[in-house]
């Protein structure tokens, strides 16, 4: 069964060696970029420079209609026989987000809310981006159903630091 697995930066590695996923997201802030891993290929590896901010004044590159147009693009490729990791800093906002936004573009319109639901499930400490949420609302057709459902999910677990989360592709498994 493929999935996505979502983390923070500090455990990039170990995931890697322990599911030995095809293709990676990292979201970033530009001044922290990193460099493609051992185990992945270049070219299986997107990397945005995004600053974690829920207001497009709030910094200098804001999530934007570009980069949630990249991130799905990227994840549509992305054929789903080998896992899908996405990390960020912490592993609690961009990457949740970006995790999201793959599986409500991968199940459809209607899923919204049982994906929102199993991400608090499987992620009490997740915390999606409401900016990257929105402009994936609004590129996917939603008609504010991602945002009301990552509303309804509420603040979550506050952590320093989440953990590795694996997300089936499935609603089944989900």
């Amino acid at each position: 069964m493929s999935m996505i697995l979502v983390t923070p930066l500090s455990a990039v590695e170990d995931t890697i060696r322990r599911y030995r996923p095809s293709h990676m997201m990292t979201l970033l802030s530009p001044e922290h970029m990193i460099e493609t891993p051992a185990g992945i290929a270049p070219a299986k590896h997107l990397r945005l420079g995004v600053n974690d901010v829920s207001e497009v004044e709030a910094a200098d590159v804001p999530p934007s209609e570009r980069h949630v147009a990249q991130l799905i693009e990227f994840a549509r490729a992305w054929p789903a026989a080998s896992p899908l990791l996405v990390h960020c800093w912490a592993g609690i906002s961009r990457s949740t987000a970006a995790a999201y936004i793959v599986l409500c573009d991968r199940l459809g319109p209607g899923a919204e809310t049982a994906i929102a639901q199993a991400l608090r499930l499987r992620a009490p400490h997740a915390y999606p981006n409401s900016l990257m949420i929105s402009l994936a609302d609004r590129a996917l057709s939603r008609e504010g159903r991602m945002v009301q459902a990552v509303n309804m999910m509420g603040r979550g677990k506050i952590v320093a630091e989440g953990e590795c989360v694996e997300l089936p592709l499935e609603l089944a498994d989900i």
